[in-house]
C-alpha cells in the first residue's frame, strides 16, 4: 500500500477518526434547544433556533470585523488593505442573511408567540453581549450599557470593557487615512481628507473602497434594526419587552444610530 493511500484511509469513515457529526459537534449542537413551555409550544423551537443562529452569525461577524480592523490598522505599508476590503464584503453578505432571517421568524403568529412568551422573562435580546460587542467594534461605543444591564457575567463584562478600550473599525479607517498622508486627527480634517479621496479615486482607490465598505456595513446594520423593530411591533405591538425594556419604543430609539456619520455627511459635500 502506498504512503498516499495510508494517509487517506486514516481519515473519514474508513479511519473512524473524524466524521461530519463529530467535526461539527452535532450531538452538542442539536441538544442545545430546550423548550421552557409546558406543554411544549410548537413555535418555541423555531424561536430558539433563530436566535441561536443569530448568535452564531454574530460570532462570525466579530471574527471577520476583528480581522478587517487589524488589516486596516497595518495601513498601506502592511499590504493587507485588499484583505480588509474582502472581509468587509463577506460581512455585508452575512448581514443580508440576518435581515432575511426575520422572514422566517415572522411565520410565527402573535398568538403562537404568546403561548410561550411569558416563559422568557426576564431574558431579552437586549442582553445579547455579542451584538453589543459588534456595535462597539463597529464604532458605536456605549459605556452606559454596562451600567444599564446588571445581568452580565464577569466574563461578559470583561469582554465588553475590552471592546470599549480597543480600536474600532473607525479608528482603523483613520489609520488608513494617515498611512496615505491624509490628515485624520479632527472631524474637520477627516471630512477634508475624504473630499480629497472622493475627487481623486485613481490615487486613493483603496481608501474610497474601504470607506464605501464601511458605509455599506452601517447601512445594513440600520436595515436590520429597522426590520427588527417592525417585526417586534407586528408580534407584540406596544407591549414592554420581556427584559423590562419599552419594547418597540426602545428599538425605534435606536434607528437613528450611525456608525460613521462623517461618511454620511460627505454625501452632502460632494
Amino acid at each position: 500500500m502506498s504512503e498516499q493511500t495510508e494517509s487517506f484511509v486514516s481519515f473519514g469513515e474508513q479511519g473512524a477518526q473524524l466524521t461530519y457529526g463529530s467535526y461539527l459537534r452535532l450531538p452538542q449542537l442539536l441538544d442545545a434547544q430546550h423548550l421552557e413551555s409546558d406543554p411544549p409550544a410548537h413555535d418555541e423551537l423555531l424561536f430558539i433556533t433563530i436566535h441561536q443562529v443569530y448568535e452564531l452569525w454574530f460570532k462570525q461577524l466579530l471574527h471577520e470585523v476583528t480581522a478587517a480592523r487589524e488589516a486596516m490598522l497595518a495601513g498601506v505599508e502592511g499590504g493587507r488593505l485588499w484583505w480588509a476590503q474582502h472581509l468587509l464584503t463577506r460581512v455585508h453578505v452575512i448581514e443580508r442573511v440576518l435581515v432575511q432571517q426575520v422572514d422566517v421568524l415572522e411565520t410565527m403568529t402573535p398568538q403562537d408567540f404568546m403561548e410561550f412568551r411569558q416563559r422568557l422573562a426576564p431574558a431579552s435580546g437586549f442582553q445579547s453581549v455579542q451584538f453589543r460587542e459588534l456595535e462597539f467594534l463597529s464604532g458605536a461605543k456605549d459605556a452606559a450599557y454596562l451600567r444599564r444591564f446588571r445581568g452580565l457575567t464577569a466574563e461578559e463584562e470583561a469582554r465588553l470593557a475590552d471592546r470599549l478600550e480597543e480600536p474600532s473599525l473607525w479608528d482603523a479607517f483613520l489609520a488608513v487615512l494617515r498611512s496615505f498622508d491624509l490628515a485624520a486627527d479632527r472631524d474637520e480634517e477627516v471630512s477634508a481628507s475624504m473630499r480629497t479621496v472622493a475627487h481623486d479615486r485613481d490615487q486613493y482607490a483603496v481608501v474610497w473602497a474601504l470607506a464605501e465598505a464601511l458605509l455599506q456595513h452601517d447601512e445594513l446594520a440600520a436595515s436590520w434594526r429597522a426590520r427588527h423593530v417592525v417585526m417586534v411591533e407586528r408580534m407584540i405591538g406596544a407591549k414592554s419587552g420581556t427584559g423590562g425594556s419599552s419594547g418597540a419604543t426602545y428599538l425605534r430609539s435606536r434607528l437613528p444610530v450611525q456608525y460613521y456619520p462623517l461618511l454620511w455627511e460627505l454625501r452632502s459635500a460632494l
